[in-house]
């Protein structure tokens, strides 16, 4: 489909663009990460490395500067909702081909897509509850067009009862606007570098959500390990202080030897660092 730009809306897109891959490239990069593709190797991960991820961001590009042109001071209705979902599916397409078939960034690709559209829509250019609170009403519409797949993430919501990738969007992304950002904003005040209040705002998340990657792959054990592992990183003062990193280590070491990754909280870690830049208007 060919887009017909209208004037301003071209570099705003590729602003949105440009920061929802770096936000990827920013969080597979960040290190250290319990049982995650990091700087350091592969996690608990057999398919997938650091330059996989990478080449998956770039890949995306496209998808996010065509998200953030669909959604152009448009409001929210159905028919954007299914352009949205449309070009989503075709991003994921695209991401696929770079990768060799390679599920990096699915749920990415969810998240950091409605986002992006949400923050081009009109009202919401630094706002980061309107931009959260309009993906989230984004997500709760409809889309006729979506293929009925039964992804691994579903079956384990189905299996476990509890909240998905999809409940967290039509929630507003609560495990980033009220967890995840305060984590980030905080331990930077408290003097941790901006590598440390990452990985706290990553613990912030794991504290509670319902990571289905993790529950796909070690069950209920599985999640009960991180969300308590992460809780006791920042109990510990966070990364900045050496009981934290000791707890985080500690955690590192259980999410290997459980086989388990919280490929949730990631793409959620980067939805937070999106929407942090996003609320800089400087770096725009």
């Amino acid at each position: 489909m060919r887009l017909q730009p209208q004037t301003g809306c071209l570099p705003r897109a590729r602003q949105l663009a440009s920061l929802a891959t770096q936000s990827l490239i920013d969080e597979a990069r960040l290190s250290p990460k319990p049982g995650l593709v990091d700087s350091r190797g592969s996690g608990a991960h057999q398919d997938l490395t650091l330059e996989l991820m990478e080449r998956s961001a770039h890949s995306l590009t496209p998808t996010f500067y065509a998200l953030a042109l669909q959604s152009w001071q448009r409001p929210v209705d159905i028919a954007l909702r299914q352009s949205v979902g449309r070009l989503g599916r075709e991003g994921e397409s695209q991401m696929l081909q770079a990768t060799g078939g390679v599920n990096t960034h699915r749920g990415a690709i969810w998240a950091l897509g409605l986002l992006v559209s949400a923050a081009a829509m009109p009202g919401n250019e630094a706002d980061v509850q309107a931009i959260a609170d309009t993906a989230a009403q984004l997500a709760q519409l409809p889309d006729s067009m979506a293929p009925k797949v039964f992804s691994n993430g579903l079956r384990a919501t189905h299996r476990y009862r509890v909240a998905g990738a999809r409940e967290e969007a039509q929630a507003g992304f609560p495990h980033v606007t009220r967890l995840a950002l305060p984590q980030l904003r905080l331990s930077r005040r408290l003097g941790a570098n901006e590598s440390e209040a990452q990985i706290d705002a990553l613990m912030a998340i794991m504290t509670s959500l319902s990571d289905t990657c993790v529950l796909t792959r070690a069950g209920l054990n599985g999640l009960e390990a991180m969300q308590n592992g992460a809780r006791a990183v920042l109990m510990a003062g966070g990364c900045a202080h050496p009981q934290g990193r000791a707890a985080l280590s500690r955690l590192d070491k259980q999410m290997l030897a459980l086989n388990a990754s919280p490929g949730g909280a990631a793409d959620l870690l980067a939805a937070t660092l999106l929407l942090d830049r996003i609320a800089q208007p400087f770096l725009l």
